[in-house]
């Protein structure tokens, strides 16, 4: 058996010149300080106190409805009468008690046929919330989940560190232009009108992608920015599916991705299910972001998703 020279480089195969190898074939070369184009593990991102050194495990957003018509019957102001503040920072308490790694507070539900709310109105119901939340937990990152800048203006006052667009790909670019003024990170969700597509995650990708573009040019820095295909926003059930089975491909933006399936009634048709019924689906769909290296999921029942990302996290990571 004859000895062969093992390059000093890994995946480089010494040069065979006299053969005619691969030193002697010409190739392109990237133009000296140009990037790789290539995604690499987008870096660490601080959102308030906390740093979230992406790619080291999956992160837990946890879902703090003050609202009276969230689809998965947890706002809390359909609640029985009481102090809604209190239950804002008592479900604040617990979730951080269990793991959350953010808590996202909003006060206008996103769910389809939802009714608008006046900004004063959003204001009155979130900000209160965030305030005591912050003063409570000093430490935790909060999101403020809105499409209007007045509110989110209000909420970075009362200790918001994070604006959740669900409407990121609008042609409006207020939040982003907000967002960079607080220099505040950014969650740039996908949504359309109505579910028409020709090829959905191209589609999805190419509106994230200009999504992120606007927000560059609005002043946002690239680093503090943040992808949410939004599962459930502008798609039909199969495009959802379709959705789960691509989540590697949304790695192409070299943003940290969100995801938000919790309760959703695409769970609710798989297996005929109630809002209230589908924690197990949840799960699954934790279980599924955690593996194809979603960087944060956005959950009600923070406790079993923390416990999923992790077990997943321990194997994949």
């Amino acid at each position: 058996m004859t000895d062969r020279a093992v390059p000093e480089e890994r995946g480089v195969v010494a040069a065979r010149t006299d053969a005619g190898g691969g030193a002697s074939t010409p190739s392109f070369r990237r133009p000296a300080g140009t990037p790789s184009g290539i995604p690499e593990r987008p870096v660490a991102t601080r959102i308030g106190q906390r740093t979230f050194d992406w790619g080291t495990r999956t992160f837990v957003m946890g879902i703090v409805n003050v609202t009276p018509d969230s689809f998965s019957g947890d706002g809390l102001l359909a609640a029985p009468p009481g102090d809604v503040v209190e239950r804002a920072v008592a479900l604040a308490l617990a979730m951080a008690e269990a793991g959350a790694d953010v808590l996202d507070v909003g006060g206008e539900s996103s769910r389809p046929g939802h009714v608008a709310v006046p900004a004063a109105d959003e204001i009155a119901r979130a900000v209160p919330v965030v305030a005591a939340i912050r003063a409570t937990l000093p430490d935790i990152p909060i999101s403020i989940d809105t499409t209007k800048p007045q509110v989110a203006a209000a909420a970075i006052e009362a200790g918001a560190n994070l604006v959740n667009d669900v409407w990121g790909v609008a042609d409006d670019d207020a939040l982003a232009r907000l967002a960079a003024e607080r220099r505040v990170p950014l969650v740039v969700m996908h949504n359309r009108a109505e579910p028409r597509y020709v090829a959905l995650m191209p589609e999805v990708l190419g509106d994230l992608s200009r999504a992120l573009d606007r927000a560059l040019a609005a002043g946002c820095r690239w680093d503090d920015l943040l992808v949410d295909p939004g599962f459930g926003f502008g798609k039909a059930p199969e495009h959802n599916l379709e959705l789960l089975r691509e989540l590697p491909s949304l790695r192409l933006l070299g943003r940290p991705v969100v995801l938000g399936t919790s309760r959703k009634s695409t769970l609710g048709k798989i297996l005929d299910l109630p809002a209230s019924e589908r924690l197990e689906a949840t799960l699954a769909t934790t279980a599924l972001a955690a593996a194809a290296g979603v960087d944060v999921v956005r959950v009600h029942d923070v406790r079993e998703n923390v416990r999923v990302a992790r077990t997943v996290d321990a194997v994949s990571r």
